[in-house]
């Protein structure tokens, strides 16, 4: 399997688009979502911290808020949306934002505590390719964390009937069952799994090491 490039160029186009509105429009989710996975993450202060389609850097900036010299590094194929990450959170020295994609991460072999991303897996053109270059770039013992839209839930299901018909962008969303094995494939242990509401939106969170 490789990156299928017109995907990705649909989605960095989306998301270029939607840059300059997107924490108005969708604040509500981002806040609710993202203060839920920084509590379910448990990240240390001492941590190198990866964010894999990062957006405009909230979760990097609730993050700094408990620890200012958290050294992160957030990745995203949208432009548009690092401009307003690094806008944001200029003034802190420890983070860097870099263009890229998840299957092909600009990153060296295991460097990172722990690999976090959020609301982006029902994007990915190839799920094992992306959770394969997480691996990769985690250090022994490395943690990943995903939270995304489950598809155990009927409005997701819904959704994700009408997002394949309508938006381009759109891959697929998952069970939990599903994101477990994919986990379990691609050699990580999972260690803790859940589902979750948010109003009507259904999520699911994985938390998985490599070994």
């Amino acid at each position: 399997m490789g990156t299928n490039k017109r995907v990705e160029t649909i989605v960095q186009q989306e998301y270029d688009r939607l840059a300059k509105i997107y924490d108005q429009r969708w604040h509500s989710y981002i806040t609710n979502t993202l203060t839920f996975l920084k509590q379910w993450a448990q990240i240390g202060s001492h941590e190198i911290v990866l964010d894999v389609a990062c957006g405009t850097g909230e979760f990097e900036r609730l993050l700094l808020q408990d620890h200012p010299n958290q050294q992160i590094v957030g990745i995203d194929v949208s432009t548009e949306m690092l401009t307003i990450a690094q806008a944001k959170l200029q003034p802190y020295s420890t983070v860097i934002f870099k263009p890229g994609n998840v299957t092909a991460l600009p990153l060296k072999d295991e460097c990172f505590d722990t690999v976090v991303c959020a609301s982006a897996f029902h994007y990915f053109d190839c799920p094992l390719d992306a959770l394969a270059e997480m691996r990769r770039v985690l250090k022994p013992g490395g943690k990943v964390v995903i939270l995304d839209w489950c598809k155990d839930f009927l409005l997701c299901r819904l959704c994700d009937v009408v997002l394949r018909i309508v938006d381009p962008a759109h891959k697929q969303c998952y069970t939990q069952k599903e994101l477990q094995d994919f986990l379990s494939r691609s050699q990580l242990r999972i260690e803790a799994s859940t589902k979750l509401r948010f109003g009507a939106w259904g999520l699911m969170a994985a938390t998985a090491t490599k070994d």
